[in-house]
């Protein structure tokens, strides 16, 4: 099978087109035939070096998330799965293939009127967004800023704090990204750093982390929570907590949200509920560009220049 592997950290010419076996499944695992792959803020990270720390090297094989059909299923797993379009979960890696191996109980069915694309848009992006935005105690007429409002899972969180009856600020880097979040349901938008004497915020959804993450600290309100659900900006500063020991009597709060952390039930009954209503209309899915899986590079360096909108995807062969 064709296989994008990481050839050497760095830029996206490190990313290489290779010929690997086509894998079997072990227990509780099936084999996907992957029609789409959705391709993160979080490839970026491992192809660009960022997180050899944790263990990733080359020949390592990106990618997360794919859609597409079950053709194997491993000991253990429920052969009814076979022939069965559906979204999947690969961990960390192994998705920038035309066949994954994934777990039989984090699979979820595709609605037929869910593209392959469309699933890998709203797949972890919508899991991420959702529980993020739980994990901040969002209450309805709370302002909320989403930090990296952009990508897919911004947008997914800017509609879905929408629907909890938010009123939804959205970072945008340009004029006609700001005007597609506002018809998403943003009710202002604003740059990417912070505007000094903004109203303060309730809760903010960071994509983003990075250096400037402390002036962000800085727009909350009294009790106000920020959850930091991505670092595609990389590491905050190290003494970032100081900045709330000095705002000490407004009772701000710092989280994280990684989804390692949530219940695989709870994570597939939210997917399914998500899948169901973007199939209805009721939830916008965003594809920046669908690029053959041999254009892996073309598609992290578009990543790179930090323009896309929404998710890019990669398609398969087969």
């Amino acid at each position: 099978m064709k296989a994008i592997v990481i050839r050497s950290f760095g830029g996206p010419e490190g990313l290489e087109t290779v010929d690997l076996p086509t894998p079997r499944p072990a227990a509780g695992q099936v084999l996907v035939a992957t029609e789409a792959i959705g391709v993160g803020g979080v490839d970026v990270l491992i192809r660009r070096g960022a997180l050899a720390a944790y263990g990733f090297a080359p020949g390592f094989v990106p990618g997360g998330e794919s859609a597409g059909t079950v053709t194997e299923t491993g000991p253990g797993a429920d052969p009814a799965w076979r022939g069965r379009r559906v979204w999947a979960a690969s961990g960390a890696g192994g998705s920038y293939a035309e066949y994954v191996l994934a777990p039989a109980d984090q699979l979820v069915p595709l609605p037929p009127a869910l593209t392959p694309p469309a699933a890998v848009t709203l797949g972890s992006a919508g899991a991420v967004a959702h529980f993020g935005l739980d994990r901040a105690r969002l209450a309805a007429g709370e302002r909320v800023l989403v930090r990296g409002a952009s990508g897919s899972l911004g947008i997914a969180a800017v509609q879905l704090a929408v629907r909890a009856g938010a009123v939804v600020t959205a970072t945008a880097s340009a004029p006609d990204r700001a005007a597609r979040l506002r018809a998403l349901g943003a009710a202002e938008t604003t740059g990417r750093t912070p505007t000094p004497g903004a109203a303060p915020y309730d809760v903010i959804l960071d994509v983003v982390s990075g250096p400037d993450l402390p002036a962000f600290l800085g727009l909350l309100a009294p009790n106000g929570r920020l959850v930091s659900v991505g670092a595609v900006g990389g590491q905050p500063p190290e003494d970032f907590g100081t900045h709330l020991m000095t705002a000490f009597q407004k009772s701000l709060t710092f989280a994280t949200l990684s989804l390692a952390t949530i219940a695989p039930e709870a994570l597939r009954t939210l997917r399914t509920t998500h899948f169901a209503a973007a199939a209805r209309g009721d939830l916008a899915t965003v594809v920046h560009a669908t690029l053959p899986l041999t254009e892996a590079a073309a598609a992290h360096a578009e990543m790179d220049t930090g323009n896309v909108f929404g998710r890019l995807v990669l398609t398969p062969g087969n």
